[in-house]
């Protein structure tokens, strides 16, 4: 789909409309079938049964009670003869309303191609489940930003669909994808030996802390946080939809400062909702850590100004992030 509109955020180190906390379960079988949304349980049973593998990741997301998404999708690869291939079903299914990929195949070739065509897209993320941490470190290798790996000894009931169900429709940016209680999701027994190795090789899982079932960590394969890759897409999206709409709902906006100012005021009032939703930190006053830097029309190049084409905007924004770990020092007094 073509755009007028294209917003490039770099992470710095110290397009249909989409619904940011909206899953998607890809099933696969001899027949193919269409995206459908679904708003409860029941209705995801009519079209695909209880023993489907489509309906247990659907009852893993909607287990999580008020925590879970109002609607999740369903679609189904076709397989056997003249099977519909990864590049072509992530074709149809880019186009479609979701964010949050949760595929029943664990097959390591099929979850590689998945989590490479997400990459690519560069728009969305991917929740994978697996068994075998050197499945695992295989897809570490390819360092995808956009690919969580959820390692547990029992993947029947989805647990990668259970934390997404917990988490994935929050207000983006405004939590953390580690300490999180997922209903019907045992945690393993392990050492903090193992907890390490399942985490070098890149995963997550659940385990007990202080008496408390909780994920294990919030990091995509490549290390990154999974809430900052949201904020990104979240910003970055709605940016782009915002000035759209801006295009679309004024007779014109003219190439003058008055327009670029136009442009620079829908900007900053996405970053401020950034702000509200604690994606975007505060300074020691309460005051957002954000900014936007839009040049004049006298110093925009004659040619942009000829052509209609301002590229004379730039924004920045501090993350409010989270705290994972502490320590804390004390003095005992005689």
């Amino acid at each position: 789909m073509a755009k007028d509109v294209n917003v490039i955020i770099r992470i710095e180190t110290p397009t249909p409309r989409l619904g940011f906390g909206k899953p998607l379960i890809l099933g696969s079988a001899s027949t193919a079938k269409p995206y459908k949304t679904y708003l409860e349980l029941a209705a995801v049973k009519a079209d695909y049964g209880e023993t489907t593998e489509e309906y247990k990741a659907a009852a893993a997301i909607w287990a999580q009670g008020d925590y879970a998404p109002a609607e999740i999708a369903i679609a189904r690869q076709k397989t056997g003869t003249e099977p519909e291939t990864v590049s072509d079903v992530m074709e149809r299914l880019l186009k479609e309303d979701w964010y949050f990929l949760i595929t029943t195949t664990t097959a390591q070739a099929d979850v590689d191609e998945f989590a490479a065509a997400i990459e690519a897209d560069n728009s969305r993320e991917y929740f994978t489940r697996s068994s075998t941490l050197a499945d695992v470190a295989l897809l570490l290798a390819k360092n995808y930003s956009r690919t969580t790996v959820f390692y547990h000894i029992d993947i029947s009931n989805y647990p990668e669909a259970a934390l997404v169900g917990r988490v994935g429709s929050a207000p983006v940016g405004s939590v953390t994808w580690k300490f999180k209680y997922l209903q019907g999701i045992a945690p393993l027994d392990i050492t903090d030996t193992e907890l390490r190795e399942i985490h070098a090789a890149g995963a997550i899982t659940y385990v007990t802390k202080a008496g408390r079932n909780q994920t294990s960590e919030g990091k995509t394969l490549s290390g990154e946080w999974i809430d900052v890759i949201h904020s990104k897409d979240y910003i970055r999206f709605n940016i782009e939809y915002a000035i759209q709409n801006l295009f679309a709902d004024t007779d014109k906006v003219s190439f003058t400062d008055t327009g670029i100012a136009q442009l620079e005021s829908v900007t900053r009032t996405i970053l401020q909702q950034g702000f509200l939703q604690g994606m975007v930190a505060a300074d020691a006053a309460g005051l957002p850590l954000y900014g936007t830097t839009f040049k004049g029309r006298e110093e925009v190049d004659p040619v942009d100004r000829s052509k209609r084409e301002y590229n004379g905007g730039t924004f920045w924004f501090e993350l409010a992030g989270a705290i994972h770990q502490t320590t804390i020092s004390g003095v005992i007094r005689k």
